[in-house]
């Protein structure tokens, strides 16, 4: 009996290829060192440099830690998950050149190694949904995301060419001391450029139709996508904050986050496939952080990207779980009593207040306010699936609702000051400003159009229900085209 279980463990290490068993291994050292390496460099609280190519700051070890516990997690699940798969080997070879390719530009202190890594992040992702290379979808797919992040890296291209020109440098650290030199008028179409290669690799509308077409890619490539590489934008504009702090651009980051979040939280409800439904919420949540970035809170952007990562890499790898064979019913309406509303502002206020104290964000007039509200919203609405759950008294659902709300904006918080410690070498980290006109105008139609969207006024409106259902449509190229 043992020599037949011996027998069969080794007849299934044999079917998983070489490299997908070395690269989990491979990846905990790594996250392993990264995290030495991120306590010996909070010690000396100096920015390392290897040469003048490249440099190891907070930020680098931040991402290093996260890509490389995420890959490695999401590797050994592959391992199972994948086993048998005909291209397993190409699945782990290209989940090593995508997390490579992050290491490098989260380190590189020149802006061609910038592009070159960026550039490659795109190709090994685009690789990662294509790789069953037999499925005529997968293809169309990936060319379909290839040509968004070869896109995305012109614009970087041409947002680092112009920089390059007017600095008379190819490094970011003499870049950024070097920005006064560059007109304004070069600088707002750099910064320009510099957002729409974010937008792009973050899926933000009107760039989200390729995220919904990568839907051929393995679930575990999806994980790995939804938790490392769409968050690319979040990256960029923190490196890069000096240049949209310096070209007045950080308004329309916060507009443009703000009516991706709303649009993708309304364009979720109508989805009835689960990675679709996943995917919204992703687009939902890269608003979120771009908005964080458009209020001067890079850090809070960085904090909100990695736990989102855990909190969506989960989803995926869970997602099979889901799945339930079912006939169609006519969803419930949303309605809200008074007293569940009246508990819902109540648990939003309190849990906003909490995060200010907790963060020392207490002031009224800049734009710390607008992330306070953003986290009452997340709390609110936590509290409102709670409350609306009928299988709990009122008592358990108000008990339940303050313990979770509670736990969650400490952890939040926590993991906020963290990051906030940790980068605090990197510039305008944390830039908030006093709130202008427009952008008070903007936050109220924001909690508007959130509110109309917890209402489900879709419902009531058929012309929206179907504009919105059109514009959320995967790619024609990438479905049903192949007969094989």
């Amino acid at each position: 009996m043992q020599n037949s279980l011996k027998i069969q463990s080794r007849s299934r290490q044999a079917s998983v290829p070489l490299i997908s068993r070395l690269l989990n291994p491979l990846l905990w050292i790594v996250f392993f060192m990264s995290l030495i390496g991120l306590v010996v460099y909070l010690s000396q609280d100096e920015v390392w440099h290897l040469g003048t190519y490249i440099r190891l700051n907070g930020l680098s070890f931040v991402m290093i830690s996260t890509v490389t516990f995420f890959g490695a997690l999401i590797s050994h699940f592959s391992n199972n998950y994948l086993r048998g798969f005909k291209y397993q080997h190409f699945f782990s070879y290209y989940s090593l050149g995508f997390i490579c390719a992050v290491i490098l530009f989260v380190i590189s202190n020149h802006a061609l190694l910038i592009i070159f890594s960026w550039y490659f992040m795109g190709v090994f992702m685009a690789k990662l949904i294509g790789v069953n290379s037999d499925w005529g979808e997968a293809r169309a797919s990936a060319r379909v995301a290839m040509l968004y992040f070869l896109g995305s890296t012109i614009a970087l291209i041409i947002s680092l060419g112009i920089l390059i020109y007017f600095t008379n440098s190819f490094f970011l650290e003499e870049i950024f001391q070097a920005l006064e030199s560059v007109p304004y008028a070069f600088l707002l179409v750099s910064a320009l450029f510099l957002i729409v290669a974010g937008l792009i690799q973050s899926a933000l509308f009107p760039f989200h139709k390729w995220l919904l077409s990568a839907m051929t890619s393995p679930t575990p490539a999806s994980a790995l996508m939804h938790a490392g590489f769409i968050n690319g934008a979040g990256v960029l504009f923190t490196i890069f904050a000096a240049v949209l702090v310096a070209s007045d651009t950080l308004a329309l980051l916060f507009v443009l986050g703000g009516f991706t979040a709303i649009f993708a939280q309304f364009v979720k409800l109508l989805q009835v496939n689960v990675k679709h439904k996943l995917a919204c919420s992703t687009i939902a949540q890269m608003g979120f952080m771009v908005m964080q970035c458009g209020l001067g809170f890079f850090n809070a952007a960085i904090a909100h990207l990695i736990l989102h990562g855990f909190y969506k890499a989960y989803l995926f790898l869970s997602s099979g779980e889901q799945i339930e064979m079912r006939s169609p019913q006519v969803p419930a309406r949303i309605r809200i009593q008074v007293i569940q509303g009246i508990i819902i502002v109540l648990f939003g206020l309190v849990g906003g207040g909490l995060f200010m104290w907790m963060t020392s964000k207490t002031s009224l007039t800049s734009t710390s306010i607008f992330l306070t509200i953003v986290v009452a919203i997340t709390v609110g609405q936590t509290s409102l699936n709670i409350i609306k759950e009928p299988s709990m008294n009122y008592a358990k659902r108000i008990g339940l609702s303050l313990a979770l709300f509670i736990a969650g904006i400490a952890m939040y918080a926590l993991v906020y000051n963290g990051i906030s410690y940790i980068l605090q070498d990197v510039s305008y980290s944390l830039f908030p400003h006093k709130l202008t006109y427009a952008e008070i105008i903007f936050g109220v139609l924001f909690l508007v159009g959130f509110l109309l969207m917890r209402i489900g006024i879709y419902r009531k409106t058929p012309w929206l229900y179907v504009k919105l259902l059109n514009i959320t449509q995967p790619h024609q190229t990438t479905v049903l085209k192949f007969k094989k």
